[in-house]
């Protein structure tokens, strides 16, 4: 997966996507593609410090450790989160960049202006 500095991908709305690329956002949709995972990266993104440990949110989304461990495992992997372990926890924290190059991705062409008919 790419680090946080490198683009997603091109804006898809906007032209034809090579394979590669086509891959490569599917698989950081896929991520993105689960409530879970939607709650957590929402809850990481809420906290005053814009950052969470496993230990937090746990209970917020009601899943056992592992199950949520799991889940910040894969967004990790798609770079929408980055990890860093202290002691025996670890803190993620969402990677701005990456969900502004899916939204991006995303975009579609702002509309042309109507021009005002002469009376």
């Amino acid at each position: 997966m790419p680090d946080s500095a490198t683009p997603c991908c091109p804006p898809v709305l906007r032209g034809a996507l090579s394979k590669g690329d086509a891959e490569e956002l599917a698989a950081t949709l896929k991520a993105l593609a689960d409530p879970v995972r939607l709650r957590l990266l929402s809850f990481i993104a809420a906290q005053p410090e814009g950052e969470a440990c496993v230990c937090h949110v746990v209970d917020p989304v009601g899943l056992s450790q592992p199950t949520v461990s799991h889940h910040l495992k894969l967004l990790h992997q798609a770079g929408l989160l980055e990890r860093d372990k202290r002691g025996a926890w670890v803190y993620y924290r969402v990677v701005p960049d990456r969900l502004e190059a899916i939204r991006a991705a995303l975009a579609t062409r702002a509309p042309r202006p109507k021009i005002a008919k002469r009376a």
